[in-house]
């Protein structure tokens, strides 16, 4: 029984870190890639270190040479004068400045090989590192659309198609209106025409809209039968 809680123990030991680091992962990401950029950080100015040893290196293989090829010529100057004990003493001098030379050569070739390896370790770190944090941008995106999505008000369809609806009605409503508005100011321009029409007419511009009682008069008389003339019947 007591290993049975020793396990469970465990278990919700795991489980507890676990979701520790689900929910802190951003943070965690986010430290381990300051972590790494300070370790490429290290190896690009352990790279300038190396190169600068590797230069001076060279600087003094260079000057090492000089010096040898003067003792060359200085050495058979000697021998061609007869001044044997003057060109053993060169002989000596090139002989220690080649043993120098030789271990320069192969200290820059050390050199040579260190800032090889330095080169593609720095090209290789600098291109994950490039990579990570493109992928740390792309995670923070994520995440932060994951909250945007979980504080975003649940909306159903039922509430979409209340929403729809209303907006018909509001449409409608205002296009009656447009269309009411519409017929009041054309009913109100054609009344206002027909008002001014009707007083030219009573003024006597053109002619009468009315029938007066002296125009229905004359049309009476013109139906108006002729009557027999009863002075040719006697």
């Amino acid at each position: 029984m007591f290993g049975k809680l020793l396990v469970l123990a465990r278990g919700r030991s795991e489980d507890a870190a676990e979701a520790f680091m689900d929910a802190n992962a951003l943070p965690i990401l986010r430290q381990q890639l300051r972590d790494a950029a300070n370790g490429v950080e290290k190896t690009r100015k352990a790279l300038a270190v190396v190169m600068a040893y590797a230069d001076r290196e060279k600087a003094a293989l260079a000057k090492l040479e000089e010096q040898i090829s003067s003792l060359e010529v200085r050495a058979l100057d000697a021998i061609e004068n007869d001044r044997e004990h003057l060109a053993m003493e060169a002989s000596e001098a090139i002989a220690d400045l080649e043993a120098e030379a030789a271990a320069t050569r192969q200290a820059i070739s050390t050199y040579s090989n260190e800032l090889l390896q330095l080169r593609q370790c720095l090209k290789e770190s600098e291109a994950q590192l490039t990579e990570l944090k493109r992928g740390q941008r792309l995670a923070e995106v994520n995440e932060k659309a994951i909250k945007l999505r979980g504080a975003l008000p649940a909306m159903s369809k039922t509430d979409l198609e209340d929403a729809a609806d209303t907006l018909r009605k509001l449409q409608t409503r205002q296009e009656h209106a447009a269309a009411t508005a519409k017929a009041m100011t054309e009913l109100s321009t054609q009344m206002r025409a027909e008002n001014i029409d009707d007083r030219l007419a009573i003024a006597g511009c053109g002619a009468p809209k009315r029938s007066n009682a002296e125009s229905v008069l004359a049309r009476l008389k013109a139906k108006q039968q002729p009557k027999p003339d009863q002075s040719k019947s006697k």
